[in-house]
Formats: structure tokens, sequence, C-alpha cells
């Protein structure tokens, strides 16, 4: 039994930890997977194609979805790429996408020979910042990618008002946004072209795997070709319209896929009502504030649980000691993005990409972006599909760390 100098005791500093208990593992599966596969294996195709089981990915998440089309493909990176190519992007266009984000968003832009231009975020949502965007928009400007961070739906009113004032594309990524609804309506096929990810840590896990969704007859189109190695549609087998690589799905991904998507209203259910609980609660502790949920958010994937963290509320305790003692009492946690702009990969440079000289990525700074990077707490989605009580555990473990900040 711990004593009551143990309680107060951080654990980094030798002291009990507030949790020793484990936390939901990631993926969950069962029988149902298995018997997925098994099913695949037994069919004797393998083929996504002439299958069933990527078919009866497609029908499902574009019904959920409420998107017109969808085309299924290898990961949420070469979805990017694709919705893009499909969309119309072209060599020296300009596309406008947050650098707090993963590197695929800006990446999928250069793969296309386009360039990216890094707008500041919303300091509340650490979504792209609607006006910054705006600010941002060039002669040159073809699309806007706002990216749904964490789950959290960007404001697509505004994104759908100012594409079409400007008549620029609209390109969702929500790679981390499965089932996020903005205004009672699915994310994903709210503009021209969305995509999503089913890479390992993602909400809907396959492993890999991705998918564009689009309510637009010709994009579809398009997108099919270019993950079809430039096939025409309704066409024979070797009649290709245009140079395109191979980025068809397999059986054995959309096997997976059908068999966690049963699991995926109650799981997003869950991390909403223990996001709900743990923001209320965690606001409460000075010097942490949860990203700010728009009202018009009617689902939260939280594919992350962020807050952020305000040094002078625990006695000028820096990020990183914050961030090490809350892992020692056994919520773990790390610290997200650092600027896009700040990676050696945005860099002029003849043999990768040519940016335009007037891209100075490296000396950049954008200060809401620079903000997040130095303030967010990031608790993985697998945590909120824990017990109601659990989240009091990461609360307990915060509230512990600012009374031994400021000597309580």
């Amino acid at each position: 039994m711990s004593t009551a100098t143990e309680t107060r005791t951080l654990a980094v500093d030798g002291g009990a930890p507030v949790r020793t208990a484990p936390w939901p593992s990631w993926p969950i599966w069962d029988d149902t997977e298995v018997r997925a596969l098994t099913e695949v294996v037994n069919s004797g195709n393998w083929f996504g194609p002439t299958g069933t089981k990527v078919h009866e990915y497609v029908e499902t998440w574009s019904r959920l979805h409420q998107a017109k089309h969808m085309v299924p493909c290898t990961n949420g990176t070469q979805a990017l790429e694709i919705a893009l190519r499909a969309a119309g992007v072209k060599a020296g266009d300009e596309v406008i996408v947050p650098p707090y984000t993963f590197i695929a968003s800006a990446s999928a832009v250069v793969q296309v020979n386009a360039i990216p231009v890094f707008a500041d975020i919303d300091p509340d949502s650490y979504n792209l910042d609607p006006a910054a965007a705006e600010a941002a928009i060039t002669d040159k400007t073809a699309a806007l990618m706002p990216v749904h961070v964490a789950g959290l739906p960007a404001d697509m009113d505004a994104f759908r008002d100012l594409a079409s004032r400007k008549g620029l594309l609209l390109i969702e990524d929500a790679a981390q946004a499965h089932l996020a609804e903005w205004n009672g309506t699915p994310v994903g096929a709210l503009g021209d072209a969305g995509i999503f990810s089913h890479q390992a840590s993602k909400n809907l896990n396959g492993g890999e795997g991705g998918c564009i969704l689009t309510n637009d007859d010709k994009l579809y189109d398009r997108a099919w070709s270019l993950v079809n190695a430039g096939r025409v549609r309704e066409g024979g087998w070797y009649e290709h319209a245009f140079l395109s690589g191979n980025y068809r799905m397999t059986e054995w991904q959309g096997a997976i896929l059908c068999a966690q998507i049963t699991r995926l209203e109650e799981q997003t259910d869950r991390r909403n009502e223990n996001g709900l609980h743990l923001a209320a609660a965690l606001e409460k502790i000075p010097g942490i504030r949860p990203l700010k949920r728009d009202a018009r958010v009617t689902r939260h994937a939280y594919h992350l649980f962020c807050f952020r963290y305000d040094p002078s509320a625990f006695a000028g305790l820096s990020h990183e000691k914050f961030m090490k003692a809350l892992n020692a009492e056994g919520i773990p946690c790390n610290r997200g993005y650092e600027p896009l702009y700040r990676s050696d990969a945005f860099r002029i440079n003849p043999d990768t990409h040519p940016f335009p000289k007037d891209q100075d990525y490296a000396s950049l700074r954008l200060p809401a972006v620079e903000q997040a990077s130095e303030e967010a707490v990031w608790l993985r989605q697998s945590l909120l599909l824990a017990k109601r009580a659990d989240m009091d555990d990461i609360v307990t473990a915060v509230a512990k760390i600012h009374a031994a900040a400021i000597g309580g």
C-alpha cells in the first residue's frame, strides 16, 4: 500500500505512478478478422478488383460517408496524390496546406510537381485557418487542402465558401477523421475529393490502405484509372488512356477492413464520450487547455486527444519535463508534429523538386504553428477506448504533476 508521501511524489522522482494497469491494446481483433481472411484464402481469388471483400468495403465506407463514388488504393499517401492528379492539379500549381500535419499532406503536392504553400493554423483547433488560407492565395493557386487534424473537422463551411468564391478545388485530407461529422454530415466528401488512410495507427486499421471519395463523376473515372495503371474504367483490360502506376488494394486489406468496420461505430461513440468527459475535466486544471471543439462538429473521430500545456501555470516546468512526468505516471503521451517547413525535405533542390525561389520554407515562421509545436500534448486514440473511470486516471496524473510543480 502506497504511503501519503509516495502518493504525492511524482513517479519520475521515485513515487508510485497513478496508473500501472495496461491501456487497451491496438489493434482490436478477434475471430471476425480470422474468418474474413480465411474466406479470402479459400476463395482462391486474392485480387481486389475481382474479389468480394474490397467491393464490400467500398460499398460500406462510401455509404457511411455519404459519397457517390469511392476508389480504394494502397495507402493514404497515394490517395492524396491520386486525388490531386484526378482533380486536375498540374505542375507549377500552388496548393495551400497547413504545416502542422503529417508530411504526406505536403509531399503529395510535390509528387504531382505542384507547390505546397504553407498557411497558418487556428490556434484553438490546430486546423488550417480559413483566413490565413485566403491570404495565401495567388494567381497560381489551384487547390485548398484542409486537414482534419486529430480527427477534428476543419471549418468546412468557410473552406467551401472560400473555394467557391475563388474558383479553387477543395481536397479534404481526412486521413485521421474516420466517421467524423461536420454539421451532421460525414467529412471526406464535402469538397471535390477527400481521402482516408487505413494505416495501422488509424481508427479503421487495415495495416495499410487508403481511399479517395468524391461525388464528381469525371474525377471518379480519372481516380479509378490512376489507381489501375491508367486503364479506361469501361474499356478493355489492355486499354490505357494515360500512364500511371498500380495502386490497387488487395483482398487481404479488404477483408481486414470489412471486419474492423463492424466495431467502428461503437468505438467512435466511446471515443467521443470519453473525449468530451476528459476535456471537461482537464480544462479545470490551470495551464491545461484541450483543443476547442466547434459547435458544428457533430462527431469528432478523436484519432488523437490533444491538449495545450502552459508551463507558466506549472511554475515553469518545461514541456519536455511535463511529458516525461506524465509518461512516468502511466499516461503515454508525446509532443506531436514539428512544423513541416523546418524539414530538410522542403528545401530547394533541383535533383528532387524545383521549388520556386520565392518559397523560402527554411525561414518561414507561422506563429500558431510554432506555438502548437511547443505546447501540444498528444494522447493516442486507443486510450479513449478504455472505461470512463480510466479517463479520470489521466486527470489525476496531470493534477498530481501540477500540484508537485507549484508545491501543493
